[in-house]
């Protein structure tokens, strides 16, 4: 891309933990317009088989020594579980080039418990992405660290906008973001399966029921995305007075679905601030 020099390190870009997160934002950065020589990977030792898999895949470069390939860039993204990130910045802090900029998408670790362990001054931007990445239809939020400036955020938001939709929030907004979008995914989950199973007590075959399940949700959100329209809107255009719509939005009522939802919310918030605590 052509805001992406190869010279230098200041275009390079360097994931550190090519799981499947990892993996996701790799994607996305070679659909953003990152040229696949200017990218690198990690995963570890023992991962020679994805390491092949991935340089095949992508074209690009794929090692083990997350400290030299941090050394290379000038965007470092740590993709490592929260576990390891600790050891990880232990390792990478002394090798990051002047300037480069570290995104982080470990779940659960601010701003501060990069800042504390990087080098002083080091621009730090907490991402929060979501499964969907995987296939080029995530939501991330992002939030940048105390020397972070727009132009740091701007190259980690051009980065992440292959992978889906980026927003930038507070940090202190990150659990709620957690528990909405982060989590959301398995709620959608959770919402298809059972009506897949309705479907199949009313006599659909599995199969049929999946699919009618699985494009109605598809399109339902597409639509939402499409027209701008707000949701209560949408679903009065289905509900006619006295049709089978209202009959089944009156069960839903009647068993608190839509409080559930909001209590869900409010746990999954909670523990986020939870385990957010824990690694301080």
């Amino acid at each position: 891309m052509s805001s992406q020099s190869s010279s230098g390190t200041t275009g390079r870009l360097a994931v550190l933990g090519a799981g499947n997160m990892g993996e996701a934002v790799l994607a996305g950065a070679l659909a953003a317009g990152w040229a696949p020589g200017d990218v690198v990977a990690t995963v570890t030792p023992s991962e020679t088989e994805r390491a092949a898999a991935l340089e095949e895949r992508y074209g690009v470069t794929v090692e083990t020594d997350n400290a030299a390939a941090a050394g290379r860039a000038g965007l470092v993204v740590v993709a490592v579980k929260p576990n390891d990130v600790a050891k990880v910045l232990a390792d990478v802090g002394p090798a990051l080039p002047d300037g480069a900029v570290v995104a982080s998408v470990a779940a659960g670790l601010s701003v501060d418990y990069f800042e504390r362990r990087l080098p002083a001054g080091t621009p730090v931007v907490r991402c929060m992405p979501n499964t969907p990445a995987l296939v080029g239809a995530g939501m991330t939020a992002v939030a940048p660290g105390a020397a972070a400036s727009e132009e740091h955020l701007a190259l980690v938001e051009r980065m992440l906008t292959g992978s889906g939709v980026v927003v930038r929030v507070a940090e202190k907004d990150m659990d709620a973001v957690t528990a909405l979008s982060g989590s959301g995914p398995a709620y959608v989950f959770y919402v298809l399966d059972a009506m897949a199973e309705a479907g199949v007590l009313l006599g659909l075959t599995r199969d049929v029921a999946r699919t009618l399940a699985l494009q109605t949700v598809l399109g339902s959100a597409r639509l939402a995305a499409e027209t701008g329209d707000h949701p209560v809107l949408l679903r009065e255009r289905v509900t006619s007075p006295g049709g089978t719509t209202a009959a089944g939005l009156q069960v839903l009522d009647d068993h608190g679905v839509r409080a559930a939802f909001l209590a869900a919310a409010e746990a999954a918030r909670d523990r986020s601030r939870e385990l957010g605590q824990a690694t301080k």
